[in-house]
């Protein structure tokens, strides 16, 4: 079944098949487009101090490719002894909680390969996941270097209280920390 479209239109073709369409003489891509920009926190179980400096790089690598491999971007990778911050642009093809659920996964399965003190090694359940503004970029990623300098002042904990008041997210205190 053929319809013709008016003139400067595409013709389309309906096909056989019911719900098929098949534009005639062009071939395109349709396009969604988006740019997310996530601030992602979460600690070590606990908040026992396993991350150490001397696979800190290498986990920050690893995470941006697990991100990688999901289609999105890292940033910015910043962390301390017992918590991190990841800064990446969300894929478009991925739900939040499921990339989120596939960085702790896979990263603690890698840092449990690192070394024997790390064979039991857990992310704490829960985490912190906050949209920034592209106006914003530049000082989440300063903040997010300046991680050793500002927990020489702030533990995690209070640090990510703030973040839930800033953005205004409501919690019960008993459920956020294990």
């Amino acid at each position: 079944m053929m319809q013709f479209a008016p003139k400067g239109r595409q013709d389309i073709d309906w096909g056989s098949t019911p719900n098929t369409v098949k534009p005639i003489g062009i071939s395109f891509v349709p396009q969604s487009l988006s740019k997310v920009l996530v601030h992602l926190v979460f600690s070590v179980k606990h908040r026992h101090p396993l991350l150490h400096d001397k696979f800190r790089d290498r986990l920050h690598a690893y995470i941006g490719g697990i991100i990688r491999n999901h289609k999105g971007h890292l940033l910015r990778a910043g962390s301390v002894e017992d918590h991190i911050h990841l800064f990446y642009v969300q894929p478009r093809t991925s739900a939040p909680c499921d990339l989120v659920q596939a960085i702790k996964a896979d990263s603690s399965a890698f840092l449990r390969s690192l070394a024997p003190h790390l064979a039991n090694f857990h992310w704490q359940t829960g985490y912190g996941l906050f949209s920034v503004s592209s106006t914003h970029r530049s000082q989440v990623e300063a903040y997010i270097d300046r991680q050793r300098e500002h927990h020489s002042r702030e533990n995690f904990q209070d640090e990510f209280r703030d973040f839930l008041k800033r953005y205004e997210i409501e919690y019960d205190e008993r459920y956020v920390w294990d």
